[in-house]
């Protein structure tokens, strides 16, 4: 794979004379390219804003394919074949029983981390929910909380938090994806009265999904019906390239980032106590036994703040959404993962499918296979499939594990070490205009730009034996996030109604590196424009305030604001 990062010369860094945009520059594109800029001060962007990763997390390559470089971290500490050993595993298929990537099943959600994050980036809006190259959504499957079209409420107990609709013969899976209905409809107008034409003439247009789901797609004993009301939602996967350096984030640092916003806008009280002035107790993750990268052993039961994912949900990135999803999205078990990411619903529903008993039944070396009789399988089958058995002691769940702690190890590197692209045409005018009027009208107080990493003592599980993750120490970063949860109030919102800003660096590349640049959570918003307006669906949006700035800009300014966006 071709990589244009930033040389490392031992354990100090040499910039080299960089060749700008590789891009193929369009002949009606007059402006002066950035290639004699890159690295100095110009106008209000100062010289370290070209580089959003720091000098050991960005690359210098801005073509296709970026979204794939390893940081010059992972140069540096010598970590490269572990980082192409631990790609591999994100972009190969996992198997049934094909070393050395095997142990796909017996539910899962996808076979390939790959197909869910087209290019590294963030997934593809899609019309159908079938398993295809670039579909990155991941179902919400809860019970409204008030009311059916409510964004909130428990997860059901039936099908996992993150459902799976594939399965492996000869079982069913727990959803069947070909009944899941995907519509999109546009929005008539906005809930807060912005009109959707701009104050000079310009249109813009909002789509929402909707997502049914009857109740003959779920195999599960019981259904979700059966056990009260079920809305549906749509997340689709984040993009992945710096992710890292996201980790490397002091959990102090955001802790003041809270203080600072408390005092002006409602926060989360799952994560943070008014009270106290301080994280919540529901917003530390326990971590299983592990290390600091200074070599200090962490115990079971070490707690950091949360930080991943839509819904913050996890704290480490090597216990984060990655790491996480490496096990349950394929459902291959590890050493500390041995056992199956599935329900007891499902188990059920499959020990008692006459089908499925009868194909084991037919087939002796399946491990379900028991003793051969209908009654010996259709237990074997409810205990192995049921993770509510006892996971560690219970004779049905002595799994081997099917991916190797190397394998894992090098997953690790291969994650954390994802570079960001350098920021492209930081030199024109109308990119220093955007950034300009991006703060004037408040994005910047959430799309926060800069951060420290300072000593980056990242923790690592046990099984990864101490050995060393790319690090990211004394780093000044450019995410444009403040790692706090807002509510936008959407029509058909995310579940939870609450969501971590989505980090703005190197979106601007998404189309050369996956083909799309959909965002928000769903991939709602086809550009720019609508993922802004989005924000002020309604009044009741933290954003509305700078939304409606935005919306009375002169046209100019609205072109120089997205063009601000794109080249960060």
């Amino acid at each position: 794979m071709k990589r244009f990062v930033i040389l490392v010369a031992g354990c100090a860094l040499a910039l080299t004379a960089c060749n700008g945009n590789r891009t193929v520059p369009d002949p009606s594109d007059k402006r002066e390219p950035d290639a004699k800029y890159v690295g100095q001060a110009v106008a209000n962007f100062s010289a370290e804003e070209w580089y959003p990763g720091g000098m050991l997390g960005t690359t210098d390559n801005v073509t296709e394919g970026c979204y794939e470089d390893e940081t010059p971290a992972v140069t540096a500490q010598g970590l490269e074949r572990a980082f192409n050993l631990g790609e591999a595993a994100f972009e190969r298929k996992f198997t049934i029983g094909t070393e050395p990537f095997k142990g796909l099943g017996p539910a899962y959600l996808r076979s390939s981390c790959l197909d869910c994050h087209p290019g590294y980036g963030h997934g593809k809006r899609q019309t159908a929910y079938t398993s295809t190259f670039g579909n990155g959504y991941l179902l919400v499957v809860y019970h409204p909380a008030d009311g059916a079209n409510s964004d909130d409420g428990p997860y059901v107990a039936e099908v996992t938090g993150m459902p799976q609709t594939l399965a492996t013969a000869p079982f069913l899976p727990p959803i069947d994806e070909t009944k899941i209905q995907i519509s999109w409809l546009p929005v008539s107008a906005m809930e807060s009265g912005l009109p959707m034409t701009f104050p000079d003439g310009e249109k813009y247009e909002l789509i929402y999904p909707e997502v049914n789901i009857p109740e003959d797609a779920f195999n599960t004993n019981p259904t979700p019906y059966q056990t009260g009301a079920v809305a549906f939602r749509l997340e689709s996967t984040i993009g992945i390239p710096g992710t890292g350096l996201l980790d490397a984030i002091p959990q102090d640092s955001i802790r003041v980032q809270y203080r600072k916003e408390a005092p002006y806008v409602e926060l989360n009280p799952a994560f943070w106590d008014k009270s106290s002035n301080d994280f919540a107790p529901t917003a530390w993750y326990t971590l299983a036994e592990g290390q600091f990268a200074d070599g200090t052993p962490a115990p079971a039961g070490t707690k950091m703040v949360k930080r991943f994912t839509y819904a913050m949900t996890r704290a480490s990135l090597q216990d984060g959404a990655g790491a996480n999803a490496i096990w349950n999205i394929t459902n291959v078990s590890r050493s500390d993962r041995h056992f199956l990411y599935t329900t007891k619903a499902w188990a059920k529903a499959m020990s008692e499918n006459k089908d499925v008993i009868a194909a084991i039944q037919a087939d002796p070396t399946s491990p379900y296979y028991a003793d051969g009789t209908a009654e010996g399988i259709a237990d074997a089958v409810l205990h192995l499939l049921d993770p509510s058995t006892d996971q560690f002691n219970n004779k049905w769940h002595n799994f081997s594990p099917e991916m190797s702690d190397e394998q894992y190890y090098n997953f690790l590197v291969w994650h954390r070490g994802l570079s960001i692209p350098r920021a492209r045409n930081l030199n024109r005018k109308e990119v220093q205009r955007g950034k300009e009027v991006f703060t004037q009208i408040g994005c910047a107080s959430c799309h926060r730009p800069k951060w420290q990493t300072k000593e980056d003592n990242y923790w690592a599980p046990s099984i990864t034996s101490g050995k060393a993750l790319p690090r990211y120490q004394n780093q000044t970063i450019y995410p444009y996030t403040d790692m706090i949860q807002h509510r936008l109030y959407m029509k058909n919102g995310i579940h939870g109604s609450w969501c971590r800003t989505t980090p703005l660096w190197g979106r601007g590349l998404s189309r050369a590196n996956t083909g799309a640049e959909d965002r928000i959570h769903d991939c709602r918003a086809r550009n720019v424009i609508e993922a802004i307006m989005w924000h002020g669906y309604s009044k009741k949006s933290e954003a509305y305030s700078s939304t409606e700035k935005f919306y009375n800009l002169s046209k100019e300014d609205r072109d120089a604001v997205v063009e601000f966006i794109n080249a960060i």
